[in-house]
């Protein structure tokens, strides 16, 4: 038995560019390509067009734009498989080329899921068992996750299907020796866990306040790219002219290969100026320095400044870019409707009594604000409240459908089966967790409860030097990730929930996955959701063998895994808290939301 190596993210990349790879090799020779225009980013992220063509792919579609030609024999269409309307647009283009030509035409069509919209609208599991796949694919390259935690219903369906697919892999294996030797419990892994993103609605209804999480909800994020205005950051400097010049949009890349946004992505955008003006004050020192001592510089120096030069002048332009889109922010945050918004949803975050934010509500709808903003707020009351009292849901419907129009009676529909919008007087809106046997699910997550059981809502939030993981939305603390810390922070949330302020977050607890949810058994009884902790055992020999081969130095992973979606900003407070941990955070999420 070889010795597993640590978990690297960067084999999950590898692993989704062969997989595509090996399903263009099983279509025969040259082919068109047809990609559902969401997912051309995706694909972008794992493999490059060169390596596609190396692939026999000979020209590239968008579904959308309908015009796929007859120049290869061959046409593969990836698409979403959630809507209706793409498949109507495929059958169409389809139709079309037989039509047109006069070669027979071989055509391939793969779907793609949305996990939100498949699990809680359309009611479809399929992202669970995906999910459970994705992470057996896990367990046969590093050995079983030791412990599986978690909480919610689409949670406890994926531990099961991991469950069933270990059973099934061994019963396949027979007497394969090398085979139960992997499927043994991991030295490098060291739990994961699992959180139904219906356990938590709430926190990604509220504006998310770190910086990339409000460059997410301004300019929006997609495959670690936010197409911004040229007039916010400028028009690249390799395009003088032509049609890159022309555009007004301009792709800016964000992720950790920009080591300035590194730096500021998970910071509160509070802070994020001055952040940004400290970067910059030390690049004009630099460059004034050099200016001005130019002339006394030995040969040495000089090709040592030359050898860094494409690091400053890389960090320069990252400066520019990052000052336009934190100018931009800081206009939109400054704006009435901003300010607006955002005192209703910390007010019932708060627990405020919601009959007193119907006033704002109501002239927030009068003055036309966006309908996603009103119906964030209308979703965010229902949640935290249990649902919307009969007479202001009458209210506020007819409200919806004279100021934007009655096509809205699906989205309150639509809302209504996500349980996000309810009348109190809905059987739905009035179930709440009660206590009772440790498995017992309750039916909605009782907010009320545990904004004080969790400390929900932190007063004193130190945005520059922040020691909890409320800074990420300047005073609340997204119950989501609250989870997490039962799981693995134990000894710092005990202390938080009983008062004491100064518990050091990352003291002791690196022991705490091993004790599942215990302390805080009775506050997890009012989440929504079945609760779980189960543990993977493998043969003593096995497992002597592989804690022998491993050596036990590296640091450990503990896996945490969303289904149904994550924000950024729930992102921001994972790595805070991997930050102050000796273990190493990874996240597995279907989407980000």
């Amino acid at each position: 038995m070889a010795p597993r190596i640590s978990f690297d993210p960067e084999q999950i990349r590898e692993k989704s560019r062969r997989d595509l790879l090996n399903l263009l090799e099983g279509v025969r020779g040259k082919k068109n390509v047809v990609f559902d225009r969401s997912l051309v980013g995706p694909v972008g992220v794992i493999v490059k067009v060169a390596t596609l063509q190396e692939y026999g792919v000979d020209k590239f579609f968008i579904l959308e734009n309908q015009n796929v030609d007859t120049s290869q024999r061959n046409v593969i269409f990836i698409a979403r498989g959630e809507c209706g309307r793409h498949a109507q647009t495929i059958a169409d283009q389809i139709r079309r080329l037989q039509r047109e030509s006069q070669t027979g035409h071989d055509f391939h069509i793969f779907w793609l899921n949305d996990s939100f919209e498949d699990l809680y609208l359309n009611k479809d599991v399929t992202p669970t068992y995906l999910m459970a796949r994705a992470l057996m694919e896990i367990q046969q390259n590093h050995g079983l996750f030791p412990r599986i935690i978690g909480k919610g219903d689409h949670a406890k369906r994926v531990a099961d299907l991991l469950g069933r697919m270990k059973q099934e892999t061994i019963a396949e294996g027979g007497a394969d020796k090398g085979l139960k030797d992997a499927l043994t419990p991991s030295t490098t892994v060291e739990s994961v866990i699992v959180i139904d993103r219906e356990v938590d609605f709430v926190t990604p209804l509220l504006t998310q306040l770190t910086y990339e999480g409000l460059i997410d909800e301004i300019f929006g994020i997609e495959n670690n790219q936010a197409k911004v205005d040229t007039t916010v950051v400028g028009v690249p400097t390799q395009s003088s002219s032509g049609a890159n010049a022309q555009t007004r949009k301009r792709p800016i890349q964000l992720d950790s290969t920009d080591k300035l946004y590194d730096q500021l992505r998970d910071a509160n955008f509070a802070i994020v100026g001055s952040l940004l003006n400290k970067v910059a004050v030390r690049l004009q020192k630099i460059r004034k320095d050099y200016e001005a001592n130019q002339s006394n510089k030995s040969i040495a120096e000089l090709k040592e400044f030359v050898g860094n030069l494409p690091a400053y002048q890389a960090e320069e332009k990252s400066v520019g870019i990052h000052t336009g889109l934190v100018e931009e922010i800081v206009k939109h945050t400054r704006s009435d409707l901003f300010k607006g918004l955002l005192k209703v949803q910390q007010n019932l975050a708060d627990g405020a009594d919601p009959s007193s934010q119907f006033e704002t509500i109501e002239e927030l709808i009068a003055r036309d604000a966006p309908i996603k903003e009103v119906m964030r707020l209308l979703c965010i009351y229902s949640c935290m409240s249990g649902g919307i009292q009969q007479k202001e849901y009458d209210l506020f419907r007819r409200l919806i459908l004279e100021g934007y129009g009655y096509q809205h009676i699906l989205t309150l529909h639509k809302l209504a089966k996500l349980q996000l919008i309810l009348p109190r007087s809905s059987p739905l809106a009035g179930m709440i967790p009660m206590t009772g046997n440790s498995d017992a699910a309750g039916t909605k997550t009782n907010y009320a409860y545990l904004r004080q059981q969790l400390k929900l809502i932190v007063d004193e939030v130190r945005e520059d030097d922040p020691d909890d993981i409320a800074y990420v939305y300047s005073g609340y603390a997204p119950l989501s990730i609250r989870l997490v810390q039962c799981v693995l922070q134990k000894q710092y949330l005990m202390q938080l929930t009983k008062g004491g302020n100064n518990a050091p977050a990352g003291a002791a607890s690196t022991a705490s996955a091993a004790q599942g949810w215990h302390g805080f058994d009775e506050a997890v009884k009012h989440v929504r959701g079945r609760t779980f902790y189960e543990l993977q055992k493998g043969e003593d020999k096995a497992v002597k063998a592989r804690a022998l081969l491993s050596g036990g130095g590296d640091r450990q992973t503990v896996f945490v895994v969303f289904v149904g979606g994550i924000t950024f900003t729930e992102i921001a407070a994972l790595r805070f808290i991997a930050r102050q941990e000796k273990t190493d955070v990874t996240l597995l999420s279907a989407q980000l939301r």
